[in-house]
Parts: structure tokens; sequence; C-alpha cells
């Protein structure tokens, strides 16, 4: 019998180690990389606990270092995305009716697996496969999931607490189902805690999941799924499969048991999978949940009395960390007049300091962008710039390719707040200023309002604490997390829930109880102990 009222203290964040020079940690992560590149993995899908391998192989290289090979994984067909959806669907009854007590025991010791086994193993997959330094693997791959996978068990817990009142002579509570079928889980490269969070959340409330990470993710999604089914997960619960995501939204949102997709990536994805799951409505059992985040254009806008140096450290780290390849990463800044060549040249000075290189070497600030397809995308912005009349650079602008997906961390100048580079998603290691006339810093809040369709991040700075009023008033929907004085990236779960609005996605911030919400379906009981015997009140008497 279990009766067991479950009890969870609020979590700590995960402390982030430092790997300092002689650090235990450092010897630890360089023997981890080193291990891995030794081996020629070969990554099969996980359907209903089983690896399933195909034909179909594909390369698995590192961003920074392509003459390299990490191993292969094995391609998805619409077979293996059906064989998918059937494994999650034959563990649904069993898994939905298992209790709390089990469900969450299996997520808590994934976590603690990750901080204490896997933890190197992680973080190594994560600098191989994405190109991270190992201060951003670890704050992403080892932290940040451990705190996703935490928090929301203690999230859930409470949510699970919450009943309504009960009046005299009956009982009401609330029971919280998980969705009726299955949840896809679309996942991007550049946050294997992502990557892990999205299947993890829903099936943490009961549901089964499909999941489909990006291909240039699968190195790190792997290994997570080996920590899963150590940690005791049951077979079919979440389903690790690699189609083309074309194939994998036809199939699912033609599916009768399509019940919700949890997605974070680019905003011409998500308005098609919107789409289809619009024109498809009619065929489900219920009406889906739709969560995503997709990207952003985020601002930095400095107000005339900003701390110099505050900024120009915010810009530096918030532009350029993981090469600018986060949906937060500040990508356009508004500098005022008064303080702008200061700016500048503090700024320039420090992006000519980072040093750019492969992951193994611990002394590079700035690794390889993902692949080739992102390397053309950005490098087209760049090369645009020799042709306007409006923008200049001034830091950086070179790239390489011999290597690996080598691009400078780059600083354009321009003097129209609507150059292209300005208003459109870059997703790279490029940061487009705008200088304005510091006597209208008011005026120009509308601008920075206006210039974007997104809404995901954005900071200000200010030493004036009305101007901070103001700015936050008026810049209200600009920005779903907002930072004063700080940079618009690095997100804690617990302290700072992410996500935004407009074109950045539906703001159901993961790392809150708000985003476990959505994987819930309620179900409201009541009981009365003694049951009237007749339908008449007392008013219908006569006097």
């Amino acid at each position: 019998m279990q009766n067991t009222h479950l009890h969870f203290a609020e979590p700590k964040n995960e402390p982030v180690l430092n790997y300092a020079p002689g650090s235990a940690e450092r010897k630890a992560l360089q023997a981890a990389l080193a291990e891995a590149k030794k081996e020629v993995k070969d990554i099969p899908m996980y359907i209903n606990g089983k690896e399933v391998r195909s034909n179909d192989k594909k390369e698995i290289r590192p961003p920074h270092e392509t003459g390299h090979l990490l191993g292969h994984f094995h391609a998805s067909d619409a077979s293996h995305v059906n064989q998918a959806i059937e494994a999650a669907l034959a563990a649904r009854q069993q898994w939905a009716e298992t209790s709390w007590q089990q469900r969450s025991q299996i997520f808590m010791r994934a976590a603690e697996l990750l901080a204490t086994k896997y933890r190197w193993k992680m973080n190594a997959a994560t600098m191989l496969g994405q190109s991270k330094n190992a201060y951003q693997a670890e704050i992403d791959s080892a932290c940040e999931l451990i705190d996703f996978l935490r928090f929301n068990v203690y999230y859930l817990n409470e949510i699970y607490k919450q009943q309504p009142l009960s009046g005299p002579g009956m009982h009401n509570s609330v029971e919280y189902r998980p969705l009726e079928g299955f949840v896809l889980a679309v996942t991007p490269f550049n946050f294997t805690a992502i990557g892990g969070n999205l299947p993890t959340a829903p099936a943490m409330c009961g549901n089964v999941v499909v999941w489909k990470p990006a291909n240039t993710q699968v190195y790190s999604a792997a290994v997570f799924m080996e920590i899963l089914i150590e940690a005791g997960l049951p077979a079919g619960v979440i389903n690790l499969i690699y189609p083309p995501g074309a194939m994998v939204g036809e199939i699912s949102y033609g599916h009768r048991e399509f019940a919700g997709v949890h997605f974070t990536g680019s905003t011409g994805v998500f308005q098609s999978m919107w789409k289809s799951i619009g024109e498809n409505i009619a065929t489900y059992r219920s009406y889906p949940r739709i969560v995503g985040e997709t990207g952003g254009k985020d601002f930095v806008f400095a107000h005339p009395s900003s701390q110099v140096d505050a900024l120009v450290a915010a810009l530096a780290r918030g532009a350029f960390e993981f090469q600018g390849q986060k949906c937060s990463a500040a990508s356009r800044c508004y500098i005022p007049s008064n303080i702008a060549d200061e700016v500048k040249e503090k700024l320039v000075a420090e992006v000519r300091t980072m040093k750019m290189g492969p992951v193994d070497d611990f002394t590079n600030f700035i690794n390889a962008v993902i692949d080739e397809k992102a390397f053309n995308s950005i490098t087209k912005y760049i090369d645009g710039v020799k042709d306007s009349a409006t923008a200049k650079i001034i830091v950086g602008g070179n790239y390489d390719r011999s290597k690996g997906w080598f691009i400078e961390p780059t600083i354009i100048e321009t003097t129209d707040p609507n150059y292209v580079t300005m208003c459109e998603e870059i997703f790279g290691p490029v940061l487009t200023l705008h200088v304005y006339d510091a006597t209208k810093w008011e005026e120009m809040l509308d601008v920075v309002d206006a210039t974007s369709p997104y809404a995901l991040t954005g900071a200000i700075f200010s030493q004036d604490r009305y101007a901070t009023e103001v700015m936050t008033r008026k810049l209200v929907n600009a920005a779903g997390n907002f930072y004063i004085n700080d940079k618009p990236t690095g997100a804690v779960v617990g302290q700072q829930p992410f996500g935004g609005a407009r074109a950045s996605g539906t703001n159901d911030k993961a790392g809150s109880a708000l985003n476990l919400y959505r994987w819930l379906s309620a179900r409201t009981m009541k009981e009365t102990y003694v049951p009237v015997t007749n339908y008449r009140y007392s008013f219908h008497q006569a006097d």
C-alpha cells in the first residue's frame, strides 16, 4: 500500500563548477573529452526501450574540428515514427496509472546520475557535438538540466497538493491527469538542457512522449537517454527518434491521438506546426496543447546614466558566449551619444582579446558555429555590410571554414535603427550597435519596442531610478525576460522562468510550474456524504 504523502524540499540550484587550471573537475573533463574522441560512436534510436538501428547512418563531426569523426546516428524513416507513436500509446495507461511516488523518483535519480556519474560524459558530449566551451557546457548540460529535473519534480508535487475547498457534508478534490494521447517533443541544437526538459516535463506529468532532437544535438541527446534508462524510465514512455522534421510533423499532426507539442526552434517552423494542427483540429480526441519558444532579436538599451564598464561586460558576454547561438543573445544595442565613444572603444578592445578555437583548449572563449548552414547564413549578413551606406564593421568580420565553422565575434555599427541586422534574427556572433541622441532616450524606446516582431529577452542599463521605471513600463511587452543592469542571457531555473511572447512563442515559462500546467488535465470530483432524496427546496413551500 502506498499512502505516503511525498515531501520535496525546495531545491537549491546545482553549483556551477569553474574548471580552473589544476582543478579536479578540469582534469576529469579533459579526460572525458579525450576518451570520447577515441571512440567512433554508433548511436541508435530508442523505441519502446529498445535500441533500433536503420541502414541510413549519418555522420557526427565536431563543428570546430570537421576532420574528426565522432560517430554516426541511425536516421529514422516514417516506419520508425509510427513505431515510436505506437510504443508511446501502448505504454500510456500503465505510465498514467503509476503513482507519483514512483514517477518522481525516476527523475530525481536521473538528476543525481547527471550530477555525479555522468557529469563529465554529458559535458564532453555537449562540447564536442555542439562546440561549447567548458563553462557553457557546465551551465547547460549539467547544471540547468539537473535543475530542470529537480525543480520540476518540486513544482509538480506542489501542483498536486493544490485542492479546492469543501463545503459542509461534502468533499471536493482535483485530480491532475495526463493528456489523452502522446506528446511530441521537438528540441533544438543549442541547449542540451532544453533537449532534456522538453520530453521529461510532459513525461513527469504522466504523459508519453515521442522525442525528435535536432540532428546536431543527437550526440548529447543519446547520453541523456542513457541516463533516463539507467534511472528506471519504463519502456515506451519517451521514445527517441531522428526523422526529418517535416516527416514527424506530418505523421504526428495527422494522428487522432496527438495530444500536444513541446517545441523550441524557429518561428517559421512553429507557425507551420500551428497551421497543420489547426487544419487537423477535427481529427483529434482533444484540443492539443501547443507550447513553443521560438527565438528572439534581443535588445540592450543603455540610458545616458549607464555605467560604461558594466554595459561593456554585458555586451561582450551576452552577444558572444556560445557564438551568439542563444535565443536570448544580445543582438541589437542602443547606446546614448554621451557615452558612445567610450563604450565602443572599450568593447572593441575586449572583443579583440577573445581567443577562438576548438573546445579542447580551455583558453578559447569563442568556438565554432553549429554547421555549414548556419555558417553560410551568418556570413551573408557580415558580407552584406560591405555594400551598405549606413553600416560598418568596427571589429571582427572575418571567418574561416578550413578546419571548422569559425566566425570571428563581429560588431556592426549602423546609423539606421532599422538596418537589417537590427531587425532580423541572425543566431550567430554578430552584434549591431546604434548610437542615438542622448537627449531623446525616451523617444528611442518606441523604436526598441517596434523594431522586431520578437519579444523574448531584453536588458536596460541605468543608474537613474526614475528612468528605469519609465523604461520598464514602456517596454512591458518587448521581452518576456527583462533584465536591469545585466546581460539578457543566463536565465536560471527557479530564479528566472524563461519564455517570451509575440513571435518568440507562447511564454509558458520553462523552469516554472506554469509550464507543467500545460501537460496536465484537471478532473474535479465532488462526493456528497448524505445525498438529498427529493427535488424540493424550502422556498417552494406555501406560507
